[in-house]
């Protein structure tokens, strides 16, 4: 592993929470002909860095399309990373002179804003959806371009849990550091402390508490929430764990100062607020608290469906089977969606949509022309839906 791919993966990791672009276009891995692969992916500079590494023993190229900046699934629902995206680099990259296919690998978590239909109509190319993954992009060339169950399934591991507790440890304990030494400076310490601790320690014990995390709260955004966010009793059993640490810490070199217990648990309490403002939505297996989609269900019109199993190649928490005697998708985990479109985007024959609790239906048109801010509301040009 080089110094520079060392680098970019650690500033990657604390600067995580923005953008961080790098140059788009095509970039050739080993000795590629006309008959290599092509695979594309954001210009988010971490995921780039390790798609070039999980492809340093192929020969294929790879495209780097335009997202603003930001990760191939926040720029894919969000419409940084779309159709013109993958079109334009397509045409502009000077790709089609260099291979004789028309097919291109994209990262399976574009789903949820690049239309394989429209990239084959206006480009004659072939989409093929990857690896959730890069790691497992080697063996999925190595299967033909075939993906296990879990190469398209996202997860949480302690690998991917302790890159969301740097993202936001990093900026908050500066913060509260320099905040502290003016404001209150015998705690300044003791802040930035806490702000690395506690983000380590709730992420770290997810798999502890995640099945306590509720999809089904009937209001969403800032103002529904209590004090606690998201995971409310559980943050004072993270915040007590924590603190009886500290005492005990305290009693084993016989110095328990009440002021100085007080200062931990003003600014450690503070800390877990900060993180919880939206715990759900800081991990890849849940909708955020914010946004009113968590309630949607997406629904089949069993007249319409195939049976062409899109919808199970690109759902990232593998919840449809399809039944081959009757050729018709099936929702099997419904209760692990997390309602990112891809499956209602990618469906040929239109028949998946989202349903509201009032049983509204939200039909595919609406879900590719509009797509999610921040907060969870579908825009299109400043315009909400």
């Amino acid at each position: 592993m080089s110094l520079k791919h060392i680098l970019i993966n650690l500033i990657g990791t604390i600067l995580r929470g923005f953008p961080l672009p790098c140059r788009t276009g095509l970039i050739k891995i080993g000795h590629p002909g006309n008959d290599s692969p092509v695979f594309l992916t954001c210009n988010y500079i971490l995921t780039v860095t390790r798609v070039k590494r999980a492809l340093r023993n192929s020969d294929c190229y790879l495209l780097i399309a335009n997202s603003k900046g930001v990760n191939v699934w926040c720029a894919s629902t969000g419409g940084l990373l779309n159709n013109h995206s993958v079109i334009s680099v397509i045409k502009t990259s000077g790709i089609e002179t260099l291979v004789k296919h028309r097919r291109i690998v994209l990262p399976q978590l574009s789903a949820a804003g690049i239309e394989a239909k429209v990239i084959r109509e206006k480009t004659s190319w072939k989409v093929i959806w990857g690896p959730v993954y890069a790691e497992d992009i080697p063996e999925f060339l190595g299967e033909n371009y075939r993906k296990t169950p879990e190469m398209r399934t996202v997860g949480f591991p302690f690998i991917q849990r302790m890159e969301m507790a740097v993202m936001w440890a990093f900026p908050f304990s500066l913060i509260l550091a320099v905040l502290m030494i003016f404001i209150w400076r015998s705690i300044a310490f003791i802040s930035f402390l806490s702000a690395w601790i506690l983000p380590l320690l709730i992420f770290g014990t997810f798999p502890l508490y995640s099945s306590f995390l509720s999809r089904k709260k009937r209001r969403a955004g800032f103002s529904s929430y209590t004090v606690l966010f998201d995971i409310g009793w559980i943050s004072i059993v993270i915040w007590v764990v924590f603190m009886t640490a500290i005492v005990l810490g305290h009693l084993s070199v016989g110095n328990l100062n009440p002021d100085i217990l007080f200062r931990w648990g003003i600014i450690s309490f503070a800390v877990i607020l900060m993180v919880n403002i939206d715990l759900m939505g800081s991990t890849p297996v849940y909708k955020s608290g914010l946004h009113e989609e968590r309630l949607l269900k997406v629904s089949i019109d069993k007249g319409r469906c195939t049976g062409c199993s899109i919808c199970a190649e690109v759902c990232p928490r593998n919840c449809y089977t399809i039944d081959t005697n009757l050729q018709k998708a099936v929702i099997t985990s419904g209760n692990l969606c997390v309602q990112c479109g891809a499956c209602i985007v990618q469906c040929p024959v239109d028949a998946l949509s989202f349903t509201s609790p009032d049983g509204r239906m939200i039909p595919p048109e609406t879900i590719r022309k509009y797509k999610l801010n921040m907060m969870g509301k579908r825009l299109v040009s400043g315009k909400p839906s």
